[in-house]
């Protein structure tokens, strides 16, 4: 026969089992993101000893954090049954611009554009050439080391595209302000480290630092990222070679 009694003191322990259970949830699903704020400055006219800042799109600017406390979390890759990354070849261009991918994920390249493309990086990050493949067809890479790679087309000039690769769990890219927002961080030390395109190395590497995370500073202020005055987003094909002019509209057919 149920006792009464005896159901009473399960039921409360079972009640209490709960409370512990949710108290001892992970942190960090708990924790609020760590944010960041991106300010371009852009270099001083000639005639002006300022610099300007104000108004200017901050977008594109990615920022990661480097555990300190927890080294072994940075070389720890990507889950390889993950969400698989796609940059899209789409008008003439690489959609998007920007990817940032943990180490190990496979990014894939579709082309949905009615003629052939190229897909190829030969700089600094992974180096590959996926050759001329036919409008519908897809190919992958995988990103298996940390560092930056810029894709171009060996056909299309104009077609440019960043793979920021990153040993971390914990980054972001900025928005048109300069916000940044990082989820998911546990409270610790960290080396912070940022990148933007438009930006010389040197300038990059002096914005590294160590912050502190904690859940009483979790707003990491603003990081002023300077634009190299020389700039450019013109370059040269796989074979280190100017491209052939474009042809010119309406010439005469064999």
């Amino acid at each position: 026969m149920w006792n009464s009694s005896f159901g009473r003191q399960v039921l409360a322990a079972c009640c209490l089992a709960a409370v512990l259970v949710s108290c001892a949830a992970p942190a960090s699903a708990q924790e609020k993101p760590v944010t960041v704020r991106a300010r371009i400055e852009l270099p001083a006219p000639a005639k002006s000893e300022k610099s300007r800042s104000q108004g200017i799109d901050a977008s594109e600017v990615v920022v990661w954090l480097m555990p300190l406390d927890h080294p072994a979390e940075k070389n720890v890759p990507a889950d390889q049954s993950a969400k698989r990354l796609q940059v899209v070849q789409k008008n003439k261009s690489f959609q998007p611009h920007l990817t940032v991918a943990r180490v190990g994920t496979m990014v894939d390249f579709p082309n949905r554009d009615p003629f052939f493309h190229n897909v190829f990086s030969l700089f600094d990050g992974k180096r590959f050439d996926l050759g001329l493949y036919e409008a519908g067809a897809t190919n992958s890479v995988r990103f298996d080391h940390p560092g930056v790679s810029f894709l171009f087309c060996n056909i299309h000039p104009e077609m440019s595209a960043v793979v920021v690769a990153v040993d971390t769990p914990y980054y972001g890219i900025s928005d048109k302000s300069g916000g940044v927002t990082i989820a998911n961080v546990p409270d610790g030390r960290y080396e912070l480290h940022v990148w933007y395109e438009r930006s010389l190395p040197e300038e990059l590497k002096r914005l590294t630092r160590t912050v502190h995370i904690s859940q009483d500073s979790r707003d990491l202020g603003a990081i002023v990222v300077r634009q190299d005055a020389d700039f450019s987003p013109t370059h040269k094909n796989k074979y280190g070679q100017d491209y052939p002019p474009a042809p010119k509209e309406g010439y005469p057919r064999p």
